[in-house]
């Protein structure tokens, strides 16, 4: 028997069992529900041979193969994979359908679906399978109309296979991504009046099964933004145990432009979605699924009109996420809708970052130096607790809330679809930024400071004085914006240096590349309908609120920090005074036990694998993200410890781990900016855009590699740092001992 031709496009009816690697496991599930006549309707599916055509006819496997190559993905950061994920997004937006693949598509979409709403969901193979499941990773669009934008929807379907929560996925369960491959369903929508889910085996008890169900379309049920009404059942009986009534208030319906939310009426606010017997059909609905199949399922369904209709159907599979060890389920929960986002950003803004900022200035009006040894040994264990809660707070808050830049990158590449996936953050970045209102401020310092020839030439022969009203403006600074590392002390004797070398300056504008702002945000709008203008600029306020906060929340954070490390400084001090040696690397705890009486010892643990060192190798071409457009050639300056900062001189290329938002006053004196960690939304790249300057982020092992004093070339548009030869060292060269043993101290210190 001839072997059966590979379809680009298969209806439902014309899927067998051995189809299911063309489909995936959702489409074989639909199919398979519709065939069994257990009310699903009827589809097509856009085969994994239309998605491989697609991605090696338009050269995207070269691209994708480009974005993922960069660096080792095991090494890649969460930042760095969103970026890969949201430039290989807009290469499936930007690159055209061949002729061919067009020309079928749209003959079966006219054919099947006319003028009708579909749904286009995702159905990878290796989704939804006894072992694993994709649930909520890759995209589905609700409530599309018309042959274009079902094109453009069955794309970014596509395209989700390359999201940074799937990649992560894969990574968890050891696939290969460049095997991995997207099927896309296309089904008429079933605009429903009541929708929800059924588990038929709890998560907390395997006696037991679980319906939600909310009014509307299930979007607002599976997004998280409308609280469902919720049931218990008996496995064996369907008998209902308990129900925990939710707080009604909108529900999910088809807009002009996708699914809205809207008001239920008053009726619905005070009834559950289902009565008895609504809950008993969709039981026996959920328990015939599981018969069909063989094991436990989550069956998505709704009913229109008093009829039941099965949306989806996967089985139910233990969450790798729940292993130890596994930060997975923190990452996928950064990822928020919109409405979650807008609740999160009123809680932060009106509530934790003012509680932030009154809890460091009660800190910092408590006199610490009348403390005995031992009260100021507590009051630096209470301090550290205190920041401990804070941090956890800015994990669990802030972090989450900083999606909201990035949902705002998405939706605008997906409606304006620009040549430059980062085009967004020229839109985002016309905002004010607390780094920004200092580095303005500082410059203002500098430039009084210039103006003092002789006060100046006594700064570069070491000396920090300054006349009363300068030191007064210097300390008031210090008060208002802090100082890396928490305490004033040499802190400020670098800062009146880092002065003395900005008056020397021509001073830096903030970049001109936030020109045309109105031009992109007009681009933006005009991607909506009209009765859409309001969420358009909603999100813009949220995505620019989120931006800000990249910048912002560090620096509230760091307030707190301070004060810990104020109290430290104290008691170090104290300890100083009486004769006692301290170790280099002597933290808060270990100044706890010396003001205790206890032993000092404060060693940190050794890595388990050796570093790698400059000896290793000469490095002569790094690959980093492209993260700040723009090339620029100058002298390193490796920041290892926060002293570096005060080291900083005019043109130089900042090398660093991470620009903290406390480092950022020494970005106007740099000419580029190079990061180990990646992302075009870190704080780094941020600022470096601010001034227009060259930025790579993500460079493995960068302060390693990198020295003080090599000339590098920074290619912001490619991603790529040109080493060349040392900075006053001849050819090959290596710097003196001394140079290397202050860098193992400072390695030791981070």
């Amino acid at each position: 028997m001839a072997p059966k031709a590979v379809s680009v496009v298969l209806p439902f009816e014309q899927i067998a069992a051995e189809d299911r690697p063309l489909v995936g496991g959702k489409a074989f599930s639909l199919a398979t529900l519709y065939r069994s006549g257990l009310k699903a309707p009827p589809g097509i599916v856009v085969t994994t041979r239309g998605y491989s055509e697609f991605v090696s006819r338009s050269g995207l496997r070269e691209g994708i193969s480009l974005e993922l190559s960069r660096k080792r993905f095991q090494d890649m950061r969460w930042e760095e994979i969103w970026d890969a994920a949201l430039r290989i997004r807009n290469l499936f937006l930007t690159a055209p359908l061949t002729s061919e693949l067009e020309q079928a598509l749209q003959h079966e979409i006219a054919s099947r679906f006319a003028n009708q709403a579909v749904v286009v969901r995702s159905s990878a193979p290796a989704e939804d399978s006894a072992k694993a499941s994709f649930a909520g990773l890759h995209e589905s669009y609700v409530n599309v109309k018309g042959a274009p934008d079902i094109l453009k929807s069955v794309r970014m379907v596509w395209a989700s296979l390359w999201s940074d929560r799937a990649l992560l996925y894969r990574q968890e369960l050891g696939l290969d991504p460049a095997e991995s491959a997207m099927a896309v369903v296309i089904q008429p929508l079933v605009s429903g009046d009541r929708s929800g889910i059924a588990f038929t085996r709890s998560p907390n008890d395997p006696a037991q099964a679980v319906v939600e169900a909310v009014y509307g379309l299930n979007q607002g049920l599976v997004d998280g933004d409308i609280e469902p009404d919720r049931w218990t059942l008996a496995r064996e009986s369907g008998r209902v145990l308990s129900h925990t009534p939710a707080s009604r208030g909108q529900k999910a319906i088809p807009g002009a432009d996708g699914v809205t939310l809207g008001p239920l009426t008053q009726d619905e606010r005070n009834r559950p979605p289902l009565d008895d017997t609504d809950l008993e059909a969709v039981f026996e609905l959920a328990m015939s699924a599981e018969d069909r199949f063989g094991v436990p399922q989550d069956v998505e369904w709704t009913f229109r009109e008093q009829r039941l209709h099965t949306l989806q159907s996967r089985p139910i599979t233990a969450s790798a996420a729940n292993q130890s060890g596994d930060d997975r389920g923190w990452y996928l929960s950064l990822t928020r809708t919109f409405e979650n986002l807008k609740a999160l950003r009123k809680k932060v803004e009106e509530d934790r970052l003012p509680a932030m900022a009154e809890e460091a200035e009660t800190l910092e009006k408590q006199e610490l130096n009348i403390l005995s040894d031992a009260a100021l040994a507590a009051e630096i264990e209470r301090r550290g607790r205190i920041h401990e809660r804070w941090k956890q707070i800015y994990w669990d808050e802030f972090i989450p809330l900083a999606h909201g830049a990035r949902l705002f990158g998405q939706i605008y590449n997906d409606r304006v679809q620009p040549d430059d996936p980062f085009e967004f953050t020229r839109l985002l970045g016309a905002t004010e930024m607390i780094s920004l209102q200092r580095n303005r401020e500082l410059q203002r310092l500098a430039s009084s400071l210039s103006a003092l020839p002789n006060v100046l030439e006594d700064i570069r022969e070491g000396s920090a004085d300054l006349p009363a009203d300068m030191a007064g403006a210097v300390d008031g600074f210090i008060k208002r914006f802090g100082l890396p590392g928490g305490a004033a002390g040499s802190g400020r004797d670098g800062l009146v240096r880092l002065l003395a070398e900005m008056a020397d300056r021509t001073p830096v504008k903030e970049a001109p590349g936030f020109q045309n702002v109105e031009r992109l945000r007009e681009k933006f709008f005009a991607g909506f309908p009209a009765d859409r203008q309001e969420y358009a600029r909603e999100l813009l306020d949220l995505g620019r609120a989120s931006y800000r906060l990249r910048d912002n929340d560090n620096i509230y954070l760091g307030a707190i920090e301070r004060q810990w490390m104020r109290a430290a400084e104290i008691g170090r001090n104290r300890l100083q005074s009486r004769g006692a040696s301290l170790p280099d690397t002597l933290q808060p705890p270990g100044v706890v036990r010396g003001l205790r009486g206890e032993s000092l010892e404060d060693a940190r643990p050794s890595p388990g694998t050796r570093e790698m060192t400059e000896t290793d190798f000469e490095p002569r071409q790094l690959l980093g993200q492209p993260a700040g457009p723009g090339i620029a050639t100058g002298p390193a300056r490796v920041i290892l410890d926060t002293d570096d900062i005060f080291s900083v001189k005019a043109g130089e290329v900042l090398v660093c781990d991470a620009i903290d938002p406390n480092m950022t006053f020494v970005v106007p004196l740099a000419s580029a900016v190079v990061e180990r960690r990646g992302g075009m939304l870190i704080h780094g790249a941020i600022i470096a855009r601010e001034y227009g300057l060259p930025c790579v982020t993500g460079v493995p092992n960068a302060t390693l590699l990198i020295r003080t004093g090599d000339r590098l070339t920074v290619d912001g548009f490619l991603g790529i740092v040109v080493v060349r030869n040392r900075e006053g060292l001849a050819d090959g060269e290596k710097p003196g001992k001394e140079q290397h043993q202050q860098r193992d101290r400072n390695q030791r210190k981070r």
